[in-house]
């Protein structure tokens, strides 16, 4: 019966090798995945390693820790090799776009930047080989003190003369056993074997083995329960990886744990191993519904992608048009930053396109403002030269003709463009500057004039009256001579209103030629004197005027001369 209860309580810790095995592995893969999942994190974020030569400094930093993880230093491994590629076919394009020919590019950063890279990483390969090779060192140590430990014991189930001391000895054995450290994983099974075998060989062989073991049962139940409540009370842990990862310790303090006692060793294993079971379920539906996440991140992700693609870059053709759009990328951008991570195997190529859409976006407005720089400093010189142009004519008293030019200069300026905006005021302000003063001027001149000739329209009119009130009696000689002195003072009086020019010439003319058909003045003298007094008036408007006037005489002459002829050859 003795021995069939130890042939039970060694199946149940085969049972045991056999669950913590498979929970070790889900803990390996979880850590694997923590790893490679903590990397892509950093190069999601905006902080993360833009540069290549940004992922050997964040390598220092990686290989500064005290156990620099194989599956992270990969990983930078291949995100710079990535990241350095990109950076020289983008060297290399924007070297051509220059004007220089690729074979003159040079790659000796490149090659520096890859040789200290390299150099971080030999070191850590040998490194991570010292370490390899002092953990297999312990390791052989180790399996060493315990085969020690088994042949100890062995030899004690073999002379146990001494019962007391050879207990003690097994005690002391197993504790022995315990403080060893982890030997390779192709022993565990074996060593635990064989040292199992040899401690329940020795306690079958003592008198008192049933008192120590109901003792022993009693402490290795009280710690299994302890175990069973711990795992259970992680059923309801908030954090389900936490739980899970507690939980692989858990598992490694049961196995820690002796025998109890028969009747109740099924029913404790299968309390813990209940618990156990729940949160593994707990785990898994976690990353079912992680993997759900990210599937649903990625088509996110995706639209965020395609919307940046879409944007017709040759369509926007102002500043104004380029900062509405750059807002909307800046907006995308910060949306992509609240996203998750996507499915790892489609992470980083997500990641890639979207870096190149943006990238792209912004290498376009870089040329666009690039090309409008050379378009603003044309501009430029084009206003800096009407600004020369209008401060030439701002001082001018040829009133219209300058108004003219001035127009004409200001409908130009409305026409050239945009210039760099540091000049943009203060050339804009020279320029309606020296406008402003000149039409200042004239409108001063113009007030002026206008007060001018409604004095001249007064004195025309008091001279129409006096022309009307004469009554005197004279002779033809005189009477000529008394409209010449009319005609000299209408002159001498200066331009009137526009608009009272044509009224009160006539008032004058109708004045003049009662005068003279009272004084009988001969029809000939009256129209050269409408003549001379036409011709005064014309003077008194200027050069043009006469000039006009005069081309119109010569066609009526014409005129008159075409039709003589046209007479006498009929």
């Amino acid at each position: 019966m003795f021995d069939y209860s130890m042939y039970i309580m060694m199946e149940s810790k085969e049972s045991l090798d056999n669950v913590l095995a498979q929970d070790q592995e889900q803990v390996l893969d979880a850590q694997v995945s923590a790893s490679e999942q903590e990397v892509e994190d950093l190069i999601s974020q905006a902080e993360a390693p833009q540069t290549a030569a940004d992922y050997i400094e964040y390598l220092k930093k990686v290989m500064a820790e005290e156990q620099p993880e194989r599956e992270k230093v990969d990983a930078i491994k291949s995100a710079f090799y990535k990241r350095q590629k990109q950076e020289i076919e983008v060297a290399k394009k924007l070297f051509v776009e220059a004007g220089n020919a690729i074979e003159n590019f040079a790659m000796d950063a490149y090659y520096a930047l890859e040789t200290e890279f390299k150099s971080i990483i030999n070191l850590w390969r040998e490194k991570r080989a010292e370490q390899v090779a002092l953990l297999e060192k312990m390791r052989q140590e180790n399996l060493e003190k315990k085969n020690q430990i088994i042949e100890a014991i062995h030899a004690l189930n073999e002379d146990s003369e001494d019962i007391h001391k050879s207990l003690n000895e097994v005690r002391r054995l197993q504790q022995e056993w315990k403080d060893c450290g982890p030997v390779s994983q192709e022993h565990v099974n074996d060593l635990w074997k064989r040292y199992q075998a040899e401690v329940e060989r020795f306690y079958d062989q003592l008198r008192l083995y049933n008192e120590f073991r109901d003792y022993d049962s009693k402490k290795n139940l009280e710690a299994q329960t302890s175990l069973c409540e711990a795992a259970e009370k992680l059923q309801d842990a908030p954090d389900v990886v936490v739980a899970f990862r507690k939980l692989q310790e858990l598992h490694e303090q049961w196995r820690e744990t002796g025998p109890v006692a028969k009747d109740i060793r099924e029913e404790i294993w299968q309390r813990f191993k209940n618990a156990s079971t729940e949160i593994n379920k707990r785990y898994q539906a976690f990353f079912e519904k992680l993997k759900e996440a990210e599937t649903e991140n990625l088509v996110r992700k995706t639209a965020i992608c395609e919307t940046i693609e879409s944007i017709d870059v040759t369509a926007l053709t102002s500043f104004k048009a380029w900062e509405t759009k750059t807002e909307e990328v800046m907006a995308l951008q910060e949306t992509w930053k609240t996203i998750g991570f996507a499915p790892k195997k489609s992470n980083t190529r997500i990641f890639e396109r979207y870096r190149a859409a943006c990238d792209a976006f912004f290498l376009a407005k870089s040329n666009f403002y690039k090309g409008m720089k050379e378009n603003l400093n044309a501009n430029l010189e084009k206003k800096k030269a009407l600004c020369e142009k209008v401060e030439a004519l701002k001082d001018s008293t040829q009133w219209t003709a300058t108004a003219n030019e001035l127009v004409k200069l200001q409908k130009e300026w409305k026409e050239i463009g945009q210039v760099p905006r540091k000049y943009s005021d203060a050339l804009w302000k020279r320029f309606i500057a020296a406008c402003d003063y000149f039409f200042e001027q004239k409108e001063k001149f113009g007030s002026s004039q206008r007060n001018q000739e409604q004095q001249h329209l007064a004195a025309k009119k008091a001279l129409i009256e006096e022309v009307k009130a004469f009554d005197a009696d004279l002779s033809q000689e005189e009477a000529l001579q008394q409209v010449k002195d009319w005609n000299a003072r209408w002159s001498e009086i200066g331009h009137v209103p526009f608009k009272e020019k044509d009224k009160i010439y006539t008032l004058w003319r109708e004045a003049v030629d009662a005068q003279m058909s009272r004084m009988n003045i001969d029809r000939s003298s009256r129209r050269l004197s409408s003549f001379q007094n036409n011709l005064a008036d014309i003077k008194s408007q200027g050069q043009n005027k006469l000039q006009r006037e005069r081309e119109r005489l010569m066609r009526q002459y014409e005129a008159i001369c075409s039709e003589i002829k046209t007479c006498e050859n009929n």
